[in-house]
């Protein structure tokens, strides 16, 4: 079955923001990767190649709150609505496909379902609410 966890946007300070989380939830980061580590990231504007990418805390019981620097450099804007996404981990590619076909039906796909260059099958989507959501499914990954 699938695990839903909080994907969270912040506008250049995610770092400051997790590292507030982790002083209450406790435990380490399982994921912390910059925009310079990603390919094509020496190629950024310097101010943003230190910003995070992704970062992940594990939360309790199977829970894990994520994060990334949405940069404007990058055509992103963090605004009331758009600054948490609902991310699905499923157990299988067919799962992803249904969650994904299903969710995003009468909604706005902004990221198509596809393999992308972390390994994951992966899209993004915006519900027909208005409810932002990601499909990353990983088989590298324990479920």
């Amino acid at each position: 079955m699938a695990i839903l966890n909080t994907y969270l946007n912040f506008q250049g300070n995610t770092e400051e923001a997790f590292n507030f989380y982790k002083s209450i939830f406790g435990g380490e980061f399982s994921a912390l990767m910059r925009f310079k580590d990603m390919l094509g990231g020496d190629k950024m504007d310097p101010a943003d190649q230190d910003k995070l990418m992704h970062v992940a805390l594990p939360v309790g019981n199977g829970n894990t709150l994520m994060g990334t620097d949405a940069l404007e450099s990058m055509g992103h804007k963090v605004s009331t609505g758009n600054n948490y996404t609902i991310s699905i981990s499923p157990s299988s590619m067919e799962e992803a496909n249904h969650f994904f076909d299903g969710l995003s039906a009468g909604g706005k796909v902004d990221v198509p379902l596809k393999m992308e260059m972390w390994g994951a099958y992966f899209g993004m989507f915006v519900d027909k609410f208005g409810i932002r959501w990601m499909v990353n499914y990983d088989d590298r990954q324990p479920q």
